[in-house]
């Protein structure tokens, strides 16, 4: 299908224009929704567009042109890369992943929110944010009565275009065609106390519209694109990531011989990266038929899954796929479009829906401390990593929460397992599972002081666990409060230690 043919609205063909006269119409001081998540259906050219006028403009030594970007969750170099480089981002929500946008963020020169991804939306409608002046959506198209046709992500493009005084749209033709039909738009969502239960209780349930409706009016500049989203190549799983993979496996075998768990499992959370695609192809080996996802996105694994039969259902917000994902997926839609359902991230990170569904959740951590609670953003509790994403969203509210990482990080120099956690984004009260290649620790109904023997003996490394027990054993004779033993002047020593010499 040719780029013309995706613009089927008339009246919308005639706001054509180049992505330099689109960035044009965007001024300094605004505050910029974008959609993407997870690197697609972001948009591929105005982004690009602006910050070359604003490096023309910094070199010509005019004031500093910034403005605040709104997405659905990380994007990709074109986007938040490239602003950044020239310094035209003054605030960013709710996610990045860009080391460009971290620099910035941990050096003090770009403000960041950090927000749970699910509440994103609420916070924008209940003004929490400040007005949303202008909205760059990609879309896969735009029918003839002027409704879009969602892109690779939902994320939270309903909002930003419900929101945005006006509107600027990038028709991107790279983007399969065939994606047509696989949306899920609810239009039923209100604020507090006009809210209705969402009456979801599978996740192949379809409760919306396929479309995003858009007020004609609000559109200022319409352009053509045709590029492909960021693609990341996941490594073959490496032995740390199958260890901590067949630890969970064994964990769900146990949980279906003992009634907890039905043979078919519970919807399946997962985070991006190489341990959740671990055991993604862990699950498909095994003897699951199935299963259903009801997740943020998409990946390799899950494609793998939903082809063998081993996955009947995927809902999530976006896809995050290899180069070779985005083949199969384009290779084989017609496969895969009954059997997926994209939804904005407002319903796909729904805490009553992961409540309801009961989730199994499956997230990453940068450390988790010996009383099971996790720090998922901050590296040595000051720097922002990436951002908590929507692992808040389904650890507190589903069936499992279970956070999963390597024993240690640069090359054995930090332990992932420490007596206290620099930062904290999941309580103790949040998390159920904690896994290492070294083991799992099943923290449910325990005492904190049953969680520290748990932990420290089943996901510490041999390394470590020692100096780990030895703190334990102290801050428990030492006289003070017994139910959460700790030694306040040495609990963050480890950090203190890594950070002046180097090593924990």
């Amino acid at each position: 299908m040719s780029s013309e043919s995706r613009i089927r609205c008339a009246a919308l063909r005639e706001r054509v224009m180049s992505a330099e006269a689109a960035a044009e119409l965007i001024p300094a001081g605004i505050n910029v929704g974008m959609s993407g998540f997870t690197g697609a259906g972001y948009p591929k050219a105005v982004p690009g567009a602006l910050a070359e006028r604003i490096r023309k403009l910094n070199a010509a030594g005019e004031p500093p042109f910034r403005i605040s970007i709104w997405t659905g969750a990380s994007t990709a170099p074109e986007l938040d890369g490239v602003l950044a480089e020239v310094d035209g981002i003054e605030m960013r929500l709710p996610f990045q992943s860009d080391p460009i946008c971290r620099d910035r963020i941990n050096t003090g020169k770009m403000d960041y929110v950090d927000i749970h991804l699910s509440e994103v939306s609420q916070y924008a409608w209940s003004g929490f944010l400040g007005k949303m002046d202008l909205a760059v959506i990609e879309v896969a198209g735009i029918r003839e009565d002027g409704s879009l046709i969602p892109s690779s992500s939902v994320g939270n493009n309903k909002t930003w275009i419900e929101q945005a005084d006006k509107i600027i749209l990038e028709v991107n033709s790279k983007q399969n065609a065939k994606l047509e039909g696989m949306h899920d738009v609810y239009y039923g969502t209100a604020l507090p106390p006009n809210r209705k239960p969402i009456m979801i209780t599978d996740p192949s349930d379809r409760i919306g519209e396929p479309y995003l409706a858009c007020p004609m009016e609000k559109v200022i500049a319409v352009v053509e694109t045709s590029a492909a989203d960021r693609n990341t190549p996941f490594k073959a799983p490496d032995e740390t990531s199958r260890k901590i993979a067949e630890h969970i496996l064994n964990f769900f075998h146990r949980e279906i011989e003992l009634g907890r768990l039905p043979k078919e499992l519970l919807p399946i959370q997962s985070g991006v990266g190489n341990i959740p695609n671990a055991v993604l192809e862990g699950l498909d080996a095994g003897p699951f038929k199935n299963l259903t996802a009801f997740t943020e996105v998409i990946q390799d694994g899950m494609l793998k899954m939903l082809k063998s039969g081993t996955l009947a259902t995927a809902s999530a917000t976006a896809f995050s796929l290899s180069p070779e994902g985005i083949a199969e997926f384009d290779n084989n839609i017609d496969l895969y479009r009954d059997k997926i359902i994209l939804r904005q991230q407002d319903i796909s990170n729904h805490p009553e829906l992961a409540r309801r569904l009961g989730v199994i959740a499956m997230n990453g951590l940068i450390e988790a401390d010996i009383y099971g609670n996790i720090n998922s953003t901050h590296v040595m509790g000051t720097r922002m990593m990436n951002g908590i994403g929507g692992s808040g969203d389904f650890a507190r509210n589903g069936y499992l929460s279970i956070f999963v990482s390597p024993s240690t990080a640069k090359d054995g120099a930090i332990s992932a397992i420490v007596p206290m956690v620099s930062h904290v984004d999941h309580t103790e009260h949040d998390v159920k599972i904690v896994v290492t290649e070294q083991g799992l620790a099943d923290l449910r109904g325990l005492s904190p002081r049953q969680r520290a023997h748990e932990i420290i003996n089943n996901c510490a490394h041999p390394d470590f666990r020692p100096a780990l027990m030895d703190y334990y054993e102290r801050a428990l004779h030492s006289g003070r409060g017994m139910h959460t033993p700790h030694l306040l002047e040495e609990a963050l020593s480890w950090h203190v230690r890594y950070e002046t010499q180097g090593q924990m």
